[in-house]
Protein backbone atom coordinates (compact mmCIF):
# COMPACT_ATOMS: atom_id res chain seq x y z
CA UNK A 1 0.00 0.00 0.00
CA UNK A 2 1.56 3.66 -0.68
CA UNK A 3 1.19 6.11 1.62
CA UNK A 4 2.02 10.22 0.95
CA UNK A 5 2.44 11.97 3.22
CA UNK A 6 2.05 16.04 3.03
CA UNK A 7 3.68 18.36 5.00
CA UNK A 8 5.13 22.08 4.82
CA UNK A 9 7.41 24.83 6.97
CA UNK A 10 9.68 22.59 8.78
CA UNK A 11 8.20 19.18 8.11
CA UNK A 12 7.85 18.61 12.03
CA UNK A 13 4.81 16.96 12.19
CA UNK A 14 4.81 14.83 8.93
CA UNK A 15 8.08 13.40 10.36
CA UNK A 16 6.61 12.18 13.60
CA UNK A 17 3.79 10.32 11.28
CA UNK A 18 6.79 9.02 9.22
CA UNK A 19 8.40 7.68 11.98
CA UNK A 20 5.47 5.70 13.54
CA UNK A 21 4.09 4.73 10.42
CA UNK A 22 7.95 3.26 9.86
CA UNK A 23 7.65 1.54 13.20
CA UNK A 24 3.97 -0.19 13.38
CA UNK A 25 4.00 -0.58 9.33
CA UNK A 26 7.88 -1.26 8.36
CA UNK A 27 7.64 -3.07 4.86
CA UNK A 28 4.09 -2.83 4.40
CA UNK A 29 3.38 0.14 3.23
CA UNK A 30 5.41 2.65 0.88
CA UNK A 31 5.68 5.92 1.99
CA UNK A 32 6.57 8.74 -0.03
CA UNK A 33 7.64 12.19 1.88
CA UNK A 34 5.65 15.19 -0.30
CA UNK A 35 6.97 18.09 0.52
CA UNK A 36 5.73 22.02 -0.01
CA UNK A 37 9.47 22.80 0.56
CA UNK A 38 12.46 21.13 0.41
CA UNK A 39 13.21 21.13 4.51
CA UNK A 40 9.90 19.38 4.94
CA UNK A 41 10.72 16.81 2.41
CA UNK A 42 14.05 16.16 3.97
CA UNK A 43 12.57 15.55 7.26
CA UNK A 44 10.05 13.06 6.48
CA UNK A 45 12.92 11.42 4.13
CA UNK A 46 15.35 11.06 7.28
CA UNK A 47 12.05 9.72 9.44
CA UNK A 48 12.30 7.20 6.87
CA UNK A 49 10.16 7.54 4.12
CA UNK A 50 11.19 5.75 0.82
CA UNK A 51 10.57 8.58 -1.34
CA UNK A 52 10.34 11.97 -1.47
CA UNK A 53 9.75 15.20 -4.02
CA UNK A 54 8.97 18.30 -3.47
CA UNK A 55 6.82 21.50 -4.72
CA UNK A 56 3.55 21.79 -6.54
CA UNK A 57 4.09 19.68 -9.65
CA UNK A 58 5.65 17.15 -7.04
CA UNK A 59 2.37 17.16 -5.68
CA UNK A 60 0.42 17.11 -8.84
CA UNK A 61 2.23 13.49 -10.36
CA UNK A 62 2.42 11.56 -7.29
CA UNK A 63 -0.90 12.39 -5.30
CA UNK A 64 -2.42 10.17 -8.18
CA UNK A 65 -0.06 6.97 -7.46
CA UNK A 66 -1.09 6.85 -3.78
CA UNK A 67 -3.58 4.46 -2.11
CA UNK A 68 -3.59 7.22 1.33
CA UNK A 69 -3.15 10.26 1.55
CA UNK A 70 -2.09 12.02 4.96
CA UNK A 71 -1.11 15.40 6.46
CA UNK A 72 -2.71 18.13 8.16
CA UNK A 73 -6.32 19.32 7.32
CA UNK A 74 -4.43 22.68 5.91
CA UNK A 75 -3.26 20.44 2.89
CA UNK A 76 -6.98 20.78 1.63
CA UNK A 77 -7.28 24.59 2.21
CA UNK A 78 -5.81 26.72 -0.45
CA UNK A 79 -3.30 29.25 0.98
CA UNK A 80 -3.16 27.51 4.22
CA UNK A 81 0.76 26.49 5.76
CA UNK A 82 1.26 30.17 5.71
CA UNK A 83 0.58 30.24 2.00
CA UNK A 84 2.47 27.05 1.18
CA UNK A 85 -0.49 25.40 -0.27
CA UNK A 86 -1.66 26.66 -3.04
CA UNK A 87 -5.14 26.53 -4.69
CA UNK A 88 -4.23 23.77 -7.03
CA UNK A 89 -2.05 21.81 -4.54
CA UNK A 90 -5.83 21.80 -2.63
CA UNK A 91 -7.66 21.09 -5.37
CA UNK A 92 -5.24 18.33 -6.47
CA UNK A 93 -5.13 16.71 -2.94
CA UNK A 94 -8.93 16.88 -2.46
CA UNK A 95 -9.86 15.59 -5.91
CA UNK A 96 -6.95 12.77 -5.78
CA UNK A 97 -8.91 9.22 -5.27
CA UNK A 98 -6.62 8.01 -2.25
CA UNK A 99 -8.20 8.29 1.33
CA UNK A 100 -7.45 11.28 3.23
CA UNK A 101 -6.59 11.27 6.82
CA UNK A 102 -6.19 14.59 8.14
CA UNK A 103 -4.96 15.97 11.48
CA UNK A 104 -7.19 18.81 12.82
CA UNK A 105 -4.45 21.09 13.35
CA UNK A 106 -6.30 24.11 14.80
CA UNK A 107 -4.76 27.56 13.88
CA UNK A 108 -6.38 30.71 15.56
CA UNK A 109 -8.37 32.12 12.49
CA UNK A 110 -10.81 28.72 12.21
CA UNK A 111 -12.48 27.14 14.63
CA UNK A 112 -13.24 23.29 13.77
CA UNK A 113 -16.50 22.60 15.56
CA UNK A 114 -17.23 18.93 17.21
CA UNK A 115 -13.80 18.17 17.73
CA UNK A 116 -12.21 17.81 21.35
CA UNK A 117 -8.98 19.92 21.67
CA UNK A 118 -6.15 17.19 22.09
CA UNK A 119 -2.87 16.93 22.21
CA UNK A 120 -0.97 16.75 19.19
CA UNK A 121 0.64 13.37 20.19
CA UNK A 122 -2.54 11.66 21.27
CA UNK A 123 -4.37 12.69 17.57
CA UNK A 124 -1.29 11.04 15.60
CA UNK A 125 -1.61 7.99 17.76
CA UNK A 126 -5.34 7.58 16.65
CA UNK A 127 -4.08 8.21 13.24
CA UNK A 128 -2.04 5.31 13.05
CA UNK A 129 -4.72 3.39 14.65
CA UNK A 130 -6.89 4.27 11.23
CA UNK A 131 -4.26 3.49 9.10
CA UNK A 132 -3.06 0.04 10.83
CA UNK A 133 -7.05 -0.84 10.07
CA UNK A 134 -7.22 0.29 6.32
CA UNK A 135 -3.72 -1.61 6.07
CA UNK A 136 -4.79 -4.56 7.26
CA UNK A 137 -8.13 -4.66 5.37
CA UNK A 138 -6.52 -3.35 2.13
CA UNK A 139 -7.72 -5.71 -0.95
CA UNK A 140 -10.49 -7.11 1.08
CA UNK A 141 -13.02 -5.32 0.21
CA UNK A 142 -12.00 -5.90 -3.80
CA UNK A 143 -12.41 -10.36 -2.64
CA UNK A 144 -16.20 -9.58 -1.67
Amino acid sequence: MKIAVIDGMGGGLGSQIVTQLVEKLGDQVEIIALGTNAMATGRMMQSGAKRGATGENAIRVNIEKVDLIVGPLGIMMPNALMGEITPRMAEWIGLARGKKFLLPVIQPHFTLVGLQNAPMSDLINELILLIEGEVKNHGKEKEL
